[in-house]
């Protein structure tokens, strides 16, 4: 248990940057969610809309450290190449 006043104040800090980062990790896999759903509804334009609504929070997770800028490329490339490859079958 903290017993300083400075450790006392750590932790509090750190359980409110906990519950925002929860927050914020959450919200972002309700986004991920809605374009996992879009793509595997089929529709294209869907996936696409939900797609351009993900990436701006999943960018924000990076600056905000939630999650790291790689994992966040990785994701975003991986669902980008969905969707186009979604488009593709669906003209062909």
């Amino acid at each position: 248990m903290a017993n300083t006043p400075q450790s006392k104040k750590r932790a509090r800090q750190s359980e409110t940057r906990y519950a925002v980062n929860k927050a914020r990790r959450s919200r972002i896999r309700t986004y991920l969610r809605k374009v996992e759903e879009a793509l595997a509804s089929g529709d294209q334009a869907a996936a696409a809309a939900a797609l351009k609504l993900a990436q701006p929070e999943l960018a924000r997770g990076v600056t905000k450290g939630v999650l790291h800028k790689n994992t966040v490329g990785r994701k975003m490339s991986r669902l980008s190449s969905r969707v186009k490859a979604l488009g593709a079958t669906a003209t062909a």
